[in-house]
């Protein structure tokens, strides 16, 4: 299991992976925990080694070779100090330049203070690439270009959502009912002489279930944060009765912004309301402030919870389990999405997903549009019929096979 004990290496490694991802390298987190295993393996006191360990499993495209190790260098210049939490301008990778330029200018950054700039650094632009439709349905979101990204948030703000339905305890006209509609026979009857000629009938209404979309915006889910947010807001201008929460060390409700009509301004909204956004994870000190404050008013109508992410809990991992427990039991049914699900070397080994686990209904992959599209399908095919109180759960079969240790 990799811990999750908070040490100036562990914080020096996760500022280094920003800066690599703030410069435009697709850094995946996948990747990253690969990365964490292989220093395992080798000397830190070795600069060497830590550089080839870094560089064989965060680099994926030739073209990155020279940008890595550049900001490999200016990164790793004074050993051992932490940096600032106020981040400095970082280079561009020639992902986020436009086509036409050739030559891209590079400035650094650095865990020094000052403000002198290194040396340019040119680069060829090769990042122009086509990827079919095929290929964007199952590429990670972590690993795709801007020009792929803009094209799913395209994709998702086209995306109509459906989510199963409940019978509520308030009757209504219909033609079809079970139960003898009383006063609308005697309404008819008065009409022809008081003979009942036709009967009416009545039945128990269909409402669409309240869905809460619960979101990790923390620094290990920097990746997919604002994917997350651009999901949200397709099922909040999609579904009725949605409330959208994100949360990292504290939870926000974000409901109020990404209810606006346009997408930028509400995702920019959203995002500034977030005081801990890419910062630590308290997943469950944040589900003990929604089941506390929020439980009560929206879970009470057999709301379908959605919570998205990586499992990664810097906090007390028996509270967590605690608040799943709460949770799981007061709401209609618990979806867990994870990103790192996608990977089929993945196992939920972290304290917190272990913890979380047990308590889950549903399993599932949220890091490429095929995943989402699936997402879509069960949402809509869940059934109607709410669970017994304090009942055990039941386990779809991605969460059966990674339960018992195997791939998903």
């Amino acid at each position: 299991m990799i811990s999750a004990t908070p040490s100036p290496i562990v914080d020096n490694l996760a500022l280094f992976i920003r800066g690599l991802r703030r410069s435009g390298l697709a850094v995946s987190v996948g990747q990253t925990v690969d990365f964490m295993r292989a220093l395992q393996w080798v000397d830190l006191g070795r600069r060497d080694q830590v550089f080839h360990a870094a560089r064989a499993t965060l680099v994926t495209r030739c073209e990155d070779l020279a940008l890595f190790s550049h900001l490999f260098d200016l990164f790793w210049q004074v050993p051992g100090k932490v940096a600032s939490a106020r981040p400095r301008p970082a280079p561009l990778a020639p992902r986020h330049r436009p086509r036409s330029s050739r030559n891209l200018s590079l400035t650094s950054f650095s865990t020094r203070g000052g403000d002198s700039l290194e040396p340019e650094l040119e680069l060829s632009d090769r990042s122009g690439a086509y990827s079919d439709g095929e290929v964007l349905q199952h590429k990670d979101f972590g690993a795709m270009t801007e020009e792929e990204l803009q094209r799913v948030r395209r994709l998702m703000a086209q995306t109509r959502w459906r989510v199963s339905r409940r019978r509520t305890r308030r009757m209504v006209p219909h033609p079809r009912g079970r139960r003898l509609d009383l006063r609308a026979v005697l309404r008819r009857a008065s009409r022809s002489g008081g003979n009942a000629i036709a009967l009416a009938w009545r039945n128990r209404k269909v409402k669409q279930r309240p869905v809460v979309l619960l979101a990790d915006v923390s620094g290990s889910m920097e990746l997919y944060s604002r994917l997350v947010l651009q999901l949200f807001y397709s099922l909040s201008h999609s579904l009725r009765s949605v409330e959208s929460f994100v949360f990292g060390t504290r939870l926000t409700r974000v409901t109020p912004h990404l209810r606006l009509r346009n997408l930028d301004r509400a995702l920019t909204a959203a995002s500034r309301e977030v005081l801990d956004w890419s910062g630590g994870t308290r997943i469950g000190e944040s589900l003990r402030a929604f089941n506390k404050t929020w439980s009560r008013r929206i879970l009470r109508r057999g709301a379908v919870v959605l919570v998205v992410s990586d499992g990664w809990e810097r906090g007390n991992a028996e509270l967590l389990e605690k608040e799943m427990r709460f949770l799981r039991d007061r709401c209609h049914r618990l979806v867990w999405l994870n990103p790192l699900l996608g990977s089929r070397r993945y196992e939920p080994l972290v304290a917190g997903m272990a913890a979380a686990l047990p308590f889950v209904d549903d399993f599932l992959p949220v890091h490429n549009l095929r995943s989402l599209e699936d997402l879509a399908s069960h949402l809509a095919s869940l059934p109607e019929r709410a669970r017994g109180f304090l009942s055990p759960p039941r386990l779809s079969r991605v969460t059966q096979g990674t339960q018992k240790g195997g791939q998903p």
